[in-house]
C-alpha cells in the first residue's frame, strides 16, 4: 500500500510539472518572458502558488527546467544511443531521433521564446544553447569520434561533421516553422530528407580503410 501511495504521488507530482512547464511556455511565446508573471502561470497550470514556488522559485529556474527538459526527452531511450560498428545505421538513428525532437511544436515555441526575448534576456539564449543544445551536439559529436576512432569512418573534425548533419536536418524541419505557420512536411518527407543527410555524410565520411590482410597459413 505504501508503495503504490508512493507512485500515486509521484504520478501526481509529475502531471503538475508538466502542467507548469506547458502553461509557462504557452504564456511565455504569448506574452512574452518579461509579461508572464509566476502568479500568472500558476493560475494557468491550476496549481497553488505555493506549489510553483516551491519547485520554481524564480522564472529562470523555470525556464532552465523547460529547456532542459525539452532537449533531453529521449534521453532514456536506450535504443536512440547508437553502437559503433555500423556508420549508415548509427547516423540514421541519431537522424530521425533528431528529426523528432526538433519537429515537435513545443521545440518551436521554445525558439521563437528566445529568438524574441533574446535583446533584453540574453541569458535566455545561453541557456537554449549551454543546457539544450550544445550537450546534444556533444552527444552527436561522439559518436562520430567513436566511429572514427573504430575505423568505421573518416572524421577528422567530428565537430564540423555533427554541424553538417545536424544542419542538414534542422534546415528542413525546424527553421521552415520558424518563418512559415502552415510548415508541416509529412512524415515520408521527413524521413526522405534524414535518408538524404545520411547518404551525404557517408559519401563524405564513410570510411576508405580496409582490414589488414589476413596472414597467409
Amino acid at each position: 500500500m505504501a508503495a503504490e501511495l508512493s507512485a500515486h504521488h509521484r504520478r501526481l507530482a509529475q502531471q503538475k510539472r508538466e502542467a507548469i512547464t506547458t502553461a509557462a511556455t504557452e504564456l511565455f511565446l504569448d506574452h512574452g518572458y518579461d509579461g508572464t508573471s509566476l502568479a500568472r502561470i500558476a493560475e494557468a497550470a491550476g496549481v497553488s502558488k505555493s506549489t510553483l514556488f516551491k519547485r520554481f522559485p524564480t522564472k529562470a529556474a523555470l525556464f532552465e527546467a523547460i529547456v532542459t527538459e525539452s532537449w533531453t526527452r529521449d534521453a532514456g531511450n536506450a535504443a536512440a544511443r547508437p553502437q559503433t560498428g555500423d556508420l549508415r545505421s548509427g547516423l540514421t538513428t541519431i537522424g530521425h531521433r533528431y528529426a523528432d525532437l526538433v519537429g515537435q511544436p513545443g521545440m518551436t515555441a521554445l525558439f521563437r521564446i528566445v529568438i524574441a526575448e533574446l535583446p533584453r534576456f540574453p541569458e535566455l539564449g545561453r541557456m537554449q544553447f549551454q543546457l539544450g543544445k550544445l550537450p546534444y551536439f556533444t552527444s552527436v559529436q561522439h559518436y562520430l569520434e567513436s566511429e572514427h576512432e573504430a575505423g568505421n569512418a573518416d572524421v577528422p573534425d567530428a565537430v564540423s561533421a555533427a554541424n553538417q548533419f545536424l544542419g542538414m536536418i534542422a534546415n528542413y524541419v525546424l527553421w521552415p516553422r520558424m518563418l512559415l505557420t502552415d510548415w508541416n512536411p509529412a512524415a515520408s518527407e521527413i524521413d526522405d530528407a534524414v535518408a538524404q543527410a545520411v547518404q551525404t555524410m557517408l559519401a563524405r565520411y564513410a570510411s576508405t580503410r580496409r582490414p589488414d590482410p589476413r596472414p597467409e597459413r
